[in-house]
């Protein structure tokens, strides 16, 4: 196996935690939006579409907040791997960072589902 280069790996955690902040940030205002929409909203499917959302927004929320969590404990490992000469727990680091990464990826794929949906909501109620 190819030898994880750890400052690399810490790199690349920074990168996802920031992304993760922004995700955050994002769906807080996308969950605020939908809250001032809601007095516009008159038709009991459109109410179901909020129902939706509010769920869905909640859940994704949570989410970003654990795979968030989840980075910043494996990059925490990363630093103490550093200290030590293991080869074995440099591959089992580098494994855990290519699964974080699928978690990452997915994630990113479903926001961005999550976010043309609600804006299509949004536009049908214009």
């Amino acid at each position: 196996m190819v030898t994880t280069d750890i400052s690399q790996l810490s790199a690349e955690c920074n990168t996802w935690r920031m992304q993760m902040r922004k995700y955050r940030e994002e769906f807080t205002q996308l969950k605020n939006q939908l809250r001032q929409i809601v007095p516009k909203v008159t038709r009991k499917e459109m109410l179901q579409d909020v129902e939706h959302y509010e769920n869905q927004f909640h859940i994704q929320l949570i989410n970003i907040h654990d795979l968030k969590h989840s980075i910043k404990v494996h990059d925490y490992k990363a630093a103490i791997i550093t200290t030590e000469n293991n080869t074995h727990a440099r591959n089992l680091l580098s494994a855990e960072h290519e699964h974080l990464f699928d978690q990452y990826q997915r994630l990113q794929y479903m926001l961005q589902e999550l976010k043309e949906g609600f804006h299509q909501f949004i536009s049908k109620l214009n």
